[in-house]
């Protein structure tokens, strides 16, 4: 009984609040690089009809994140600082959802374990959040590229239509 009313103590709430967040970071990782993958592929004019659009992003999406590490890896050109930190947040990430609790249940049984827990995974939550950030810019980056690219195909479009009704 005593053991109940532990984990359910608010310093315990605390540890697997973090626990989610923890979680939750890496998700929204993962999505950037599917994101990033994708918009890759359509400004490099690799897909272009919508079904395949479609069809890839799907197929990115039921990627594990260690292969989605190790194709970004090969198709973006990250700093050495950036891929180090992608590689560390992906074996930390598998550490978490696969093996934590497994091999952390004692500490959560004290309050100086689950505090170094609780360290622990605001430190990766945080790599996580500001990676993930960094994935949102390089996305943005290629968002702005395609829509400069758009702009410029309706402006050549519209250049040629006028030249048929000068004809």
């Amino acid at each position: 009984m005593q053991e109940h009313r532990l984990l359910d103590s608010e310093h315990s709430k605390e540890l697997f609040s973090y626990y989610g967040l923890a979680v939750y970071y890496s998700q929204a990782l993962e999505q950037q690089l599917v994101n990033l993958l994708v918009l890759m592929k359509l400004t490099q004019g690799k897909i272009s009809p919508e079904e395949e659009l479609t069809n890839l992003y799907y197929k990115k999406l039921s990627s594990s994140l260690g292969q989605l590490v190790h194709e970004i890896q090969h198709n973006f050109d990250f700093s050495e600082e950036e891929s180090m930190l992608l590689n560390n947040i992906w074996k930390k990430r598998n550490y978490i959802v696969h093996d934590y609790f497994k091999e952390r249940i004692l500490e959560t049984f004290t309050l100086e374990g689950r505090s170094q827990m609780i360290e622990e995974l605001i430190e990766f939550k945080d790599q996580a959040q500001k990676l993930e950030h960094k994935l949102l810019y390089y996305t943005q980056i290629l968002i702005n590229q395609l829509e400069l690219d758009e702009e410029m195909d309706q402006e050549a479009y519209e250049e040629d239509r006028a030249g048929d009704i000068t004809r």
